[in-house]
């Protein structure tokens, strides 16, 4: 599928302001924007396993389309929520455990790149991948 391959992090818009606005302390920004992540996604059909790799952490995550599972990010932020799939866009809608409220993530593929977007409180960022 397209999604499937190795991405390594290639440039970041405003990262460090939705950083921010999840309530990342100023240090973990400033190291979160040069974490050198490396993302592998591997798709079965409606199965997905995608192993994140940084600086920081090295996790691996299946998911189901649809179907809720827990996540933590690597600031120790303890998300529940579903991928989906809309078009050619995999859309992600993650509740905070610890104030209720609500992350959106896409990923999609834009020409070569893998591009990953975060909306948070109203704060929108970009993460851009290259295989």
């Amino acid at each position: 599928m397209a999604f499937d391959g190795t991405w390594k992090i290639d440039r970041n818009e405003n990262y460090e302001k939705f950083m921010e606005a999840m309530g990342v302390g100023m240090m973990k920004r400033k190291l979160g924007a040069h974490d050198n992540l490396k993302i592998t996604i591997q798709q079965d059909g409606n199965k997905f396993i995608v192993k994140e790799a940084s600086n920081f952490r090295n996790i691996e995550i299946e998911f189901t389309l649809g179907v809720n599972f827990e996540y933590s990010l690597a600031d120790g932020t303890e998300l529940s929520g579903a991928w989906t799939l809309e078009g050619n866009k995999l859309v992600g809608t993650f509740t905070r455990k610890d104030n209720g409220k609500v992350l959106k993530a896409y990923r999609e593929i834009v020409g070569d790149e893998l591009v990953q977007t975060y909306v948070y409180e109203g704060v929108e960022s970009k993460r851009f991948f290259k295989r």
